[in-house]
């Protein structure tokens, strides 16, 4: 059975492929139309999956949405009804793009793909989240919580999955909160109010929350508190997310936590200012955390389950994570590369395969390479045109060659195999650097990547090795496989992992398996002989504001445009060629 699922029309569009139950390739719009966060329908995106499996459309036995639109269009409907007079100005604005496209999906894939309508399906979008979370998770029975800003009218969900022994899968959610009470909402305000781009830069806050203080934390309770079924509301004069599209927070608001930083003004932590939006961010961070931590301790308790399963934007909440695990009761929590709306696009292939059309279990591979594969020859082709050194090596030689360039300091853009789906890079399209000094913190920020330097950078190390230099918790280095937790440097080890240990002596680790990235294990080893320590800097191949690299030519692109050295691409190496000398006048005479 070959079932395609499709995410659109929010944020983070893409398109994923199951056939006989397991994932063949998935991507994000984004990476192939090179437009950060695109939410348009995925076409690039269904186009190349269907090419990579050699299929056409109409061997499609499904093509399934990852939500009910007509459901979503009755929350913005009833919402905007709720708010009148408040809402009339949004009003128009929000019929206008509800009543397009978005409603009529059924129509939209079918002239698009050709496709009769029999075939389109649709799941609801929490389904879609607790799918992608519990089905691509090296688990038999779990509990399962989502966590978002809104899907039709769910923001949280709680429930349980279990596959059976006779082949069978139940996904089971008990209860949800609807809109406008969210968490993810609650989060997304404060990034508004900070000055960064929501569904965009939340992680921004989370990193920026490290600088600060839980000083306002009980400000933020003046906006949420829990209801006597477990359950939290939102103090909606504070917000005006579900009024307007103008913007998120209340004249109240402001009242309570004082003028909002304008998105052109740097934070400067030196200041009263910055400082103060370092505690707002730290305030929301705790709130979030231990509201999250509480919930999930609930659900331990009335499931009686050993694992957890984590789905929704929330869930890339790495500190909040880490804190589930500690103390939620859980023996291990699973988090899935793609947790967001990106993933709910496998998540509704799957929850169509085994849920609707009742098909067998099948084990899923644990890894999040899914999209297209770097070429090589590409890179040496495009390399060899613009004068640059080009050298084709074997594995090892490769291998070793790389370590003298991490060694000696040198930054390395690292195109591996095919593309990772979801919004870190772990091991195929990176930027490796050597961990040790924070002047190559520094340096990332401010010559390659071009970010705000209070932005930390993650390590990745062998997960053999990973208690050494880092304190884990049971069930730690599964939270740690895709860069979903984080942890505390041991204190020994933090001078010499300068350039990864965040201010508050934490570190977003990834714990790499040999055979989820051969290549990248080699090379921790190759540079664990050599420097004594086989962890490296890791992090996403891009530039700020562009999606993560794809194909070698954005690679290159990127390579030629940033403060990289090296660019490895298979068994090509690229190093920029010397900058002409500049001629005195003597020598021209």
């Amino acid at each position: 059975m070959k079932i395609l699922g499709i995410s659109a029309h929010y944020h983070d569009s893409a398109a994923a492929l199951v056939i006989d139950g397991v994932p063949v390739c998935a991507v994000q719009e984004e990476r192939l139309s090179r437009r950060k966060g695109d939410a348009a329908f995925p076409l690039s995106a269904i186009e190349w999956c269907l090419e990579h499996a050699g299929i056409e459309p109409d061997a499609l036995d499904a093509v399934v949405f990852y939500e009910r639109p007509m459901l979503k269009f009755d929350r913005i409907l009833t919402c905007a009804l709720r708010a009148f007079p408040q809402s009339w100005r949004a009003f128009p604005k929000a019929m206008k793009n509800s009543l397009g496209e978005k409603v009529w999906m059924r129509g939209i894939i079918s002239s698009h793909l050709g496709v009769p309508g029999r075939k389109i399906l649709f799941t609801e979008h929490h389904q879609s989240h607790a799918a992608a979370a519990f089905l691509t998770a090296p688990t038999r029975r779990a509990a399962i919580l989502t966590i978002d800003g809104v899907g039709e009218w769910a923001t949280l969900a709680v429930g349980h999955g279990a596959r059976h022994i006779t082949g069978a899968t139940t996904i089971t959610l008990l209860r949800e909160i609807k809109f406008p009470h969210s968490l993810g909402m609650l989060y997304s305000t404060f990034t508004a109010y900070l000055g960064f781009a929501v569904n965009e830069d939340e992680y921004k806050v989370m990193g920026l929350s490290a600088y600060g203080r839980p000083t306002m934390a009980e400000k933020v309770h003046k906006l949420i508190h829990r209801t006597p079924d477990g359950a939290f509301a939102l103090d909606l004069d504070y917000f005006e997310f579900h009024t307007t599209a103008k913007r998120s927070y209340s004249s109240r608001f402001v009242e309570l936590f004082g003028p909002p930083r304008n998105s052109y003004e740097p934070i400067d932590l030196e200041t009263a200012e910055g400082q103060r939006f370092a505690d707002c961010a730290a305030s929301v961070q705790r709130v979030l955390e231990d509201t999250l931590v509480e919930i999930a301790r609930a659900l331990h308790q009335e499931t009686g389950l050993r694992d957890l399963c984590l789905g929704g934007g929330v869930a890339l909440n790495c500190v909040a994570n880490a804190r589930i695990l500690a103390e939620s009761g859980f023996e291990r929590v699973f988090v899935p590369p793609a947790p967001g709306d990106a993933g709910c696009a496998l998540g509704a292939a799957l929850y169509a395969d085994r849920i609707h059309f009742g098909n067998p279990d099948r084990e899923v591979p644990d890894h999040p390479f899914w999209g297209p594969s770097a070429d090589g020859a590409e890179l040496a082709r495009l390399a060899h045109e613009d004068g640059h050194r080009v050298e084709e090596l074997d594995e090892s030689a490769q291998i070793e060659r790389t370590t003298d360039d991490l060694v000696a300091g040198r930054v390395v853009g690292w195109m591996d195999g095919a593309l990772e789906l979801g919004p870190r890079a772990l091991g195929h399209r990176s930027i490796l650097a050597s961990p040790h000094a924070a002047e190559m913190r520094d340096r990332l920020n401010r010559d390659i990547k071009y970010r705000e330097e209070f932005r930390p950078f993650a390590p990745v190390a062998p997960t053999e090795a990973a208690d050494r230099y880092f304190e884990l918790p049971p069930g730690g280095k599964r939270l740690a496989r895709f860069m979903s937790g984080v942890f505390p440097v041991r204190p020994e080890w933090r001078s010499r992992l300068a350039a990864v240990t965040h201010v508050d002596g934490s570190a977003r680790l990834q714990a790499l398996e040999r055979d989820m990235a051969p290549r990248l294990y080699a090379l921790l080893e190759s540079y664990g002989r050599r420097s004594g320590m086989p962890v490296l800097l890791n992090t996403s191949f891009n530039l700020a504001g562009e999606p993560i690299v794809n194909r070698v030519v954005e690679g290159y692109s990127t390579f030629l445009r940033c403060g990289i050295d090296v660019l490895v691409a298979g068994q090509t190496r690229v190093t920029k060629r010397a900058s002409p000398l500049v001629r005195t006048r003597e020598e021209v005479a």
